[in-house]
């Protein structure tokens, strides 16, 4: 390119008319003036992307939020111990099954006394769903999975039941799962992440994009084992790589819909790939993987396309490799403290 053609360049650039390009303080000055332009303009993207992380975190805490139905929900008791919440209008419903619920008393519902062993409860309020399942008065049970979950009041707590996994949000009771972000690193230190895109046919955020495998914990079922499990699943990951994830965190939040409380909490599981390693469609909850740098990874978070659980996971681990840090993001603790709330 020729320096005439050169300086036009420079003179669209800069806004400067190309006579002036040739007085140093109009070019020095010209260069500060649009050097300030860009770095507004980069300021203001990065403000975007925080404030629609932020959102999309309290759009997933918002049982915490102020107008929230917290306030009128009845504590979920089992055994003296609160399991769960459940919101007014099904436990209006609940009243018309005497033998397994104890008349709503004191913002309480409890499951019935005479329901003593975790064989009993199980299988009492098994027949109460089935019987509304039956009824077609409840869209979520429409999504029956014949997939059982524990209800305890904590994680460490021996389970005091099972139920049905559509059903666990009519009675707000703790849903707990594993993710696994699979990753690689380059010789330069950079990161690239793999990313699922779920099935068109799955019942819950279809064709959504999803960590490399994630899967609910199912009764009886270990974290580990789970993990390893998915792995095989989902992207056909040998065992012998699926044993090198390590566990990091977990990831907890809780919120409501129009059919009931989700306080979940996810088991997070880091697993860095071979670089030659290519994750393949196992069981078909996946369509197909993406393997892309984490500015990408990033951009995506906010584009309304992520299954949201799985977008905070994803956050998550941009915070934990100091992909995003508390000097350059204005939301840092936001983000932190959204990550990780009480169930």
């Amino acid at each position: 390119m020729r320096s005439g053609k050169i300086v036009n360049v420079y003179s669209r650039f800069l806004g400067v008319k190309y006579h002036k390009l040739h007085r140093p303080y109009y070019l020095l000055s010209s260069i500060v003036r649009r050097l300030r332009v860009v770095s507004l303009q980069a300021v203001e993207m990065a403000t975007v992307w925080s404030e629609k992380m932020l959102q999309l975190l309290r759009k997933m805490n918002n049982f915490h939020s102020p107008g929230s139905s917290r306030t009128r929900c009845l504590r979920f008791m089992v055994a003296d111990q609160q399991v769960g919440w459940i919101l007014p209008q099904m436990a209006a419903i609940l009243r018309n099954f005497p033998d397994a619920f104890d008349p709503p008393s004191d913002g309480v519902l409890s499951l019935s006394s005479r329901l003593d062993t975790h064989s009993k409860r199980s299988e009492e309020v098994e027949r109460v769903l089935q019987s509304l399942r039956r009824s077609d008065a409840l869209t979520c049970l429409k999504g029956w999975r014949d997939e059982r979950y524990d209800v305890m009041a904590r994680y460490c707590d021996v389970p005091l039941m099972s139920m049905e996994r559509s059903a666990t949000s009519l009675f707000g009771v703790r849903r707990y799962g594993v993710h696994i972000n699979g990753f690689c690193r380059s010789a330069d230190g950079g990161l690239r992440m793999w990313l699922a895109r779920r099935s068109a046919t799955k019942q819950t955020y279809p064709g959504r994009l999803d960590n490399l495998a994630a899967g609910g914990l199912a009764a009886g079922m270990s974290v580990g084992d789970t993990a390893l499990k998915e792995c095989e699943e989902e992207a056909c990951i040998p065992a012998a790589i699926a044993v090198k994830a390590r566990s990091v965190t977990t990831v907890s939040y809780t919120y409501e819909e129009e059919e009931g409380i989700f306080p979940e909490s996810q088991f997070v599981f880091d697993l860095e790939l071979p670089a030659d390693f290519q994750p393949r469609v196992g069981d078909g909850e996946v369509q197909e993987f993406y393997f892309l740098p984490m500015d990408k990874v990033k951009e995506l978070l906010v584009g309304g396309d992520f299954k949201p659980n799985c977008a905070m996971v994803v956050l998550d681990f941009l915070i934990r490799h100091s992909c995003i840090e508390p000097d350059t993001e204005p939301y840092y603790q936001e983000f932190v403290t959204g990550l990780h709330q009480t169930l």
